[in-house]
């Protein structure tokens, strides 16, 4: 009997619940996820976007206002906060009208800020370039930037985690906003002055080097190969033949040796694209030297980084010897791109350390990156095109089910076969 009741009490609060006119528009609130994208702007979805989008403006001019407050810990915020913005949308017509604001900002604090304030608004100041791309409102910034980031650079007494960031960010926006090739030669003199002091003495023993001191020079290298990718031709030819480039993989720096690789990749691409019957004086004991790093053994190495390096060197290796490159493609939206190139992969990946997750984003709508990876034009797809290109959760979980099958089937062909030998 007490059962019955509570079963009869339910009933009721069920179609209360259910043919209530209050509640009922409650619950279709809750599942707009399900409406239709028309109807949803019929009802004012368009003016929610531009009460957000107000919003969202409101917040970055109280992260600029915040830029040059007396507290180290609220400006350092208010980067952080201009940083994550720029990473995640494309701001240009809201940056462009107040770049040398953010300009001013990120010169103070690069002059009067300290460690992890400098390496914050030198990471700012390479997304200000990306969002401006490459013209006269990037040139005039990088003119205003550039000489305090050299500055930093030469000096060694400066925070060496604002040295590390402002190797990184000098590259990235010489990339995009430098103006003149000779200047471009004068910058990579400043990382070739750097990451030349890792170098392997001609005996083989190595320069007693702090961990942080030898990630500068790993900085300045990469900086530096990326740079290589817009030389002109008869500037790679006075650097292709650097003989003293492999010496940095003898370094006890995991990364060292890593960026020293893919390097030393990068030069042998550019110098067969310039000439296909190029030759390397000491390419047999180069060869014999990357052949070691991509089988490296040693037990004095942490595991991880024997099995990065030697994943990274087998590539280089092939490179070297045979000029073949591992593609990987890069999937976004609706288009994909295929890094087919050292070249390609270098400037991908200087990109990608500063945007981020929101790379892929900036491959769709980065007018300035899809121009630089030659993707053309943004493409314009609606919701609805989308919606359809997706596949059902189940679809996904058959494709994933089927390909660990072939997966596990075509190890088992390299598995070791253990006999069963019983028991006594």
């Amino acid at each position: 009997c007490g059962l019955g009741k509570k079963w009869n009490n339910f009933l009721l609060v069920l179609h209360d619940t259910w043919f209530d006119e209050d509640a009922s528009i409650e619950t279709l609130s809750h599942c707009s996820s399900f409406s239709d994208t028309a109807s949803v702007a019929d009802e004012g979805g368009e003016a929610g976007d531009d009460t957000a989008q107000e919003d969202f403006q409101y917040k970055l001019k109280g992260f600029i206002d915040s830029t040059v407050d007396k507290s180290a810990k609220t400006r350092q915020g208010a980067l952080d906060g201009l940083k994550t913005a720029m990473a995640t949308r494309i701001l240009y017509e809201f940056i462009s009208e107040r770049r040398m604001t953010i300009t001013d900002s990120i010169e103070r604090c690069l002059k009067k800020g300290k460690g992890e304030e400098q390496r914050a608004a030198a990471s700012l100041a390479c997304l200000l370039c990306i969002q401006l791309g490459s013209g006269i409102e990037s040139e005039e910034v990088f003119k205003t930037l550039k000489p305090i980031f050299k500055n930093i650079l030469a000096d060694g007494s400066a925070n060496i985690q604002a040295r590390q960031a402002v190797a990184t960010g000098l590259g990235l926006c010489t990339l995009v906003a430098e103006d003149d090739i000779l200047d471009v030669h004068a910058t990579m003199e400043c990382f070739e002055n750097l990451f030349t002091r890792s170098y392997a003495r001609m005996d083989g023993t190595c320069p007693l080097i702090s961990p942080q001191t030898s990630q500068l020079h790993t900085n300045a290298l990469l900086s530096w190969a990326l740079l290589l990718t817009i030389c002109t031709a008869n500037q790679l030819k006075d650097i292709l033949h650097l003989p003293k480039l492999p010496r940095l993989l003898e370094s006890e720096d995991v990364n060292m040796r890593i960026a020293a690789g893919e390097t030393i990749a990068l030069l042998f691409e550019l110098a067969r694209d310039m000439d296909s019957e190029f030759e390397f004086d000491a390419w047999e004991q180069l060869c014999d030297k990357l052949n070691a790093l991509a089988t490296d053994c040693n037990k004095h190495r942490a595991k991880t980084d024997k099995r990065k390096q030697r994943s990274v060197f087998r590539d280089v290796l092939k490179a070297v010897e045979e000029g073949d490159f591992q593609c990987e493609t890069i999937r976004f939206g609706t288009e994909r791109m295929i890094i087919d190139s050292w070249v390609r992969k270098r400037t991908y990946d200087a990109f990608r350390e500063f945007v981020g997750s929101g790379m892929n984003y900036h491959l769709q709508a980065n007018e300035f990156i899809r121009d630089v990876f030659e993707l053309g034009p943004p493409m314009l797809v609606d919701s609805a095109t989308m919606k359809a290109m997706k596949i059902s959760r189940f679809e996904r979980h058959l494709h994933n089910s089927a390909a660990f099958k072939a997966r596990t089937k075509a190890r088992s062909k390299f598995r070791d076969k253990r006999v069963d030998v019983g028991e006594f």
